[in-house]
């Protein structure tokens, strides 16, 4: 293999929202090569990136720490997480804070909002509510005009339509909900990591506790809503139409799609494809959806 070859590896694997494993397995062979060749740190943060993904959280500590060794801002972002949730069995809060201070003193917006998530839960630090909510208040003008799908609007966003919430200012939150969801489905596009997923399904939850559901007139994220009850849906996708139905089964709801059945919402958002593709990647494409 070449360098060459890799980066070709690399870029067509990028091209494809529902990879194989063969494709994987060459993804992941040509990304070890490039960084044992040419040792660039942005690719020990790409591939322990994928590896998180993955939940291989294991192998994304040991590429994240190659990363930090060259001070990659954005590889003290990744380790935050790797300690804020103990992705690989232990969780140190310490170093959790450690690495986001020092990547929000260099100005990281996610470093930021995961401060004040550590103020408001009392972790590490003293717990402080009133410097949780001045942290968020501060990043909103910071974000507000962003569009760049992997800025942290639906992040800071959601965080403020709580506090909003909160406020009793409930149309500013619906607002904050609804343009955070329009944002985030389009990220989703693009990398349906079980991050952005979790995200969404909270940021649906939130917002039909503050508004009802309109049957006339919804999409294809709306459907963490209605597939927490029984509910059969319809939609169409290139002239033909498709079901997805929410059943209850020894106490929990298990999706059908097609002829495939998913555990959960969860799983059905990961997995459920048309054709080989997801059905996030296809969001724009998916019409005319009801309730039947």
């Amino acid at each position: 293999m070449t360098s060459k070859e890799a980066r070709r590896i690399e870029q067509d694997f990028y091209e494809k929202s529902n990879p194989s494993d063969e494709e994987i397995f060459l993804y992941t062979e040509a990304m070890d090569f490039l960084i044992a060749e040419e040792n660039k740190p942005m690719d020990m943060m790409r591939l322990g990136g994928f590896y998180y993904d993955l939940r291989k959280f294991d192998l994304a500590l040991k590429y994240y720490e190659m990363a930090s060794v060259y001070g990659i801002d954005a590889a003290d972002e990744c380790l935050g997480y790797i300690w804020y949730y103990g992705r690989t069995g232990e969780r140190d809060y310490r170093k959790a804070f450690e690495h986001y201070s020092r990547s929000m003193d260099r100005g990281n917006l996610v470093c930021t909002y995961k401060v004040a998530d550590m103020y408001k839960n009392g972790y590490y630090v003293e717990k402080n509510y009133e410097k949780y909510k001045e942290i968020i208040e501060e990043l909103y003008p910071k974000i507000k005009t962003t569009n760049k799908l992997f800025d942290p609007l639906p992040e800071i966003y959601t965080r403020l339509a709580r506090i909003r919430t909160e406020q009793k200012r409930n149309k500013e939150a619906i607002a904050l909900y609804l343009y955070a969801r329009d944002f985030l489905a389009q990220r989703i596009r693009y990398n349906a990591f079980f991050g952005n997923l979790n995200i969404m399904k909270w940021l649906i939850d939130d917002l039909y506790e503050l508004m009802d559901f309109d049957e006339d007139q919804f999409g294809l994220f709306d459907l963490y809503y209605l597939l927490k009850s029984p509910h059969k849906i319809s939609f169409e996708y290139e002239d033909e139409i498709y079901w997805v139905e929410s059943l209850e089964e020894e106490g929990n709801m298990v999706v059908r799609f097609g002829e495939k059945w998913y555990r959960d919402r969860d799983d059905f958002f990961a997995k459920a494809c048309i054709d080989g593709e997801k059905l996030t990647a296809l969001y724009f494409d998916l019409d005319y959806f009801e309730v039947n």
